[in-house]
């Protein structure tokens, strides 16, 4: 007997694109999600690494450049206050721009179902 034909072939291929049909929203909205969500925390975490706001808030009390007198340390305290101010800004932009991602990656498949129902089936 020859296993080698079309029908054998058709419904194995018929059977995983069912499979694929059923199988994409739960990873979608299951491991794919998890997966995302890390991703969106390193992208966070090196956003947080490159501007040092950590390091900025960490040493608010700190004189800058090792002067201890009072002029420097009101400099210092200053200079690293309206560095806080701007670094947050744009640690909270970063943060924004990530929660617009996964929003877009919650709500992106029922729009695009709504979107083939709405050609499917006009108004």
């Amino acid at each position: 007997m020859d296993n080698n034909n079309v029908a054998i072939y058709s419904s194995k291929i018929i059977a995983d694109i069912v499979w694929g049909v059923f199988y994409f929203p739960l990873w979608w909205y299951g491991a794919g999600l998890v997966k995302f969500i890390l991703t969106l925390g390193k992208f966070i975490a090196e956003r947080e690494h490159e501007i040092g706001f950590l390091v900025w808030l960490k040493n608010i009390g700190k004189p800058m450049y090792g002067q201890s007198d009072f002029a420097g340390v009101l400099i210092s305290i200053f200079m690293r206050f309206i560095q806080i101010i701007v670094r947050g800004v744009i640690m909270v932009f970063w943060l924004g721009l990530a929660l617009l991602f996964l929003a877009a990656w919650i709500c992106l498949p029922i729009i695009s179902l709504y979107e083939v129902f709405y050609q499917i089936i006009p108004a």
